[in-house]
């Protein structure tokens, strides 16, 4: 397989130490010294990078107490590092003291204490070099208020940051239509889209209702423990009988929908099966997160029905508060002897209007699978994007090329980015119709 030439850029050990100012009399205004500080951060000539990050302040301590302080990670996919890679490429990071995103009459509350601008190498990141663009101190803006021009490094505000730029090459798969469309899944050659001719990797095979009880042939028996298939037939059995919930809340569960991806020679390599049906709160039209649905990540291991293994699985719900969103949570399921174990590694939120990315965060990653048999080490491991409610969707699945060893590894990723699009319809408001192609055998 080609990958894709990514570059990750990690802004870390982020401090700001400020000029000593004589404090105003009166209270208006932003004061450095008492107000919070934070900087924002983008790539020049490439908007979307756009981050903001809180700027801890200076102390005794020296810049060990920016530990505190979370990095922030710029991924630029192939395009991105192909235009970067033209000329030089700079990192621009704005400094501000006030609160972010307060505002007064229209206008920021908080004020600009100056800039800075860094060279990163893009080209030689993406050819495979790890490049330190910065590791240090360096002066922000002008002087300060009561400050000659000419005055000492002492005078002026400074920032204290490690640039790096390293190689993050990732396969790219994309789903040739809506993943309950039966569609071909494309490998995108390493070039990108434009660069060369994608090539068909997998098929995917949707079914709705009752037609999923043929998923049954699914169900592991041989490659793992007693308990683990009974915790599985448990999980089927109530997908496709009920979960001793009332009648009225079975009529309008969303329940029985599994997807299968199979590879070129038509054997099954990987499912997703939904094990919890997704039905409303108790005077609600929302699948709530109290009450989630759920799916089951599967993976064969072999040929014939009895080498199938649950993976991971997929919690999903409908968000309330201010922002209409879906919420979701991914743990990896470990089989160990006679006990199973799940291990979260992902936890956020897609708006339903405008969609976004589902991500496996290398962070929250590594950080929940200490002291676990974990089968991934570090690096980025899964993206996958979302289109809003009631657009079409063709999800694009980033892996990183680290945690791939073969095309069944693959083949649960894609199986993951399909359940985690057919959320954004199962979680819909019960007032609202499904497509037609969700609700086959409903009736049954």
């Amino acid at each position: 397989m080609d990958p894709c030439a990514f570059v990750r850029l990690t802004v870390d050990h982020l401090l700001l130490k400020l000029p000593s100012v004589p404090r105003p009399n009166s209270g208006a205004g932003v004061h450095p010294s008492t107000s919070p500080c934070f900087c924002t951060l983008h790539l020049q000539d490439h908007p979307s990078s756009s981050r903001t990050a809180s700027l801890p302040l200076a102390s005794a301590s020296g810049p060990a107490a920016a530990a505190r302080a979370e990095p922030v990670v710029l991924s630029l996919d192939a395009e991105a590092v192909r235009r970067l890679s033209a000329r030089p490429a700079e990192l621009v990071v704005s400094v501000h003291a006030g609160h972010t995103g307060m505002n007064t009459c229209g206008m920021s509350a908080a004020r600009a204490l100056g800039r800075v601008r860094v060279a990163v190498d893009v080209a030689r990141a993406a050819a495979g070099e790890a490049v330190v663009a910065l590791d240090g101190w360096v002066d922000v803006g002008k002087p300060a208020s009561g400050s000659s021009s000419s005055g000492s490094a002492s005078a002026r505000a400074q920032i204290h940051l490690v640039v790096r730029a390293e190689p993050d090459p990732r396969y790219v798969f994309q789903f040739g239509g809506e993943p309950e469309c039966g569609p071909v899944v494309y490998q995108v050659p390493g070039g990108g889209a434009s660069r060369g001719q994608r090539q068909p990797v997998f098929s995917c095979r949707f079914s709705a209702g009752r037609k999923a009880s043929r998923s049954r042939s699914l169900t592991p028996q041989s490659s793992m423990t007693r308990s683990t298939s009974r915790r599985l037939r448990s999980w089927l059995s109530s997908t496709l009988h009920g979960d001793g919930r009332d009648v009225h809340a079975r009529r309008e569960q969303r329940k029985g929908w599994t997807v299968t991806i199979h590879d070129l020679s038509g054997s099954p390599v990987a499912a997703a099966s939904m094990v919890t049906p997704f039905v409303p709160s108790p005077g609600s039209g929302r699948v709530s997160r109290a009450n989630p649905g759920s799916w089951l990540i599967l993976q064969a291991t072999g040929a014939g029905p009895s080498s199938w293994k649950p993976w991971a699985r997929l919690e999903a719900w409908r968000e309330r508060g201010p922002v209409d969103a879906l919420g979701y949570r991914l743990e990896l399921v470990f089989d160990s002897g006679p006990h199973e174990c799940a291990v979260p590694i992902a936890e956020s939120s897609i708006s339903t209007k405008r969609g976004g990315q589902f991500v496996i965060d290398p962070a929250t990653f590594l950080e929940a699978a200490a002291g676990a048999a974990w089968p991934f080490a570090g690096g980025f491991v899964m993206g996958s994007t979302v289109e809003g409610e009631g657009r079409a969707s063709r999800p694009t699945v980033q892996i990183g090329v680290q945690h791939v060893t073969c095309m069944g590894d693959v083949a649960v990723f894609v199986a993951l980015s399909a359940a985690v699009d057919l959320c954004m319809d199962a979680c819909k408001l019960f007032s609202q119709k499904l497509r037609k192609e969700l609700c086959q055998d409903q009736d049954e």
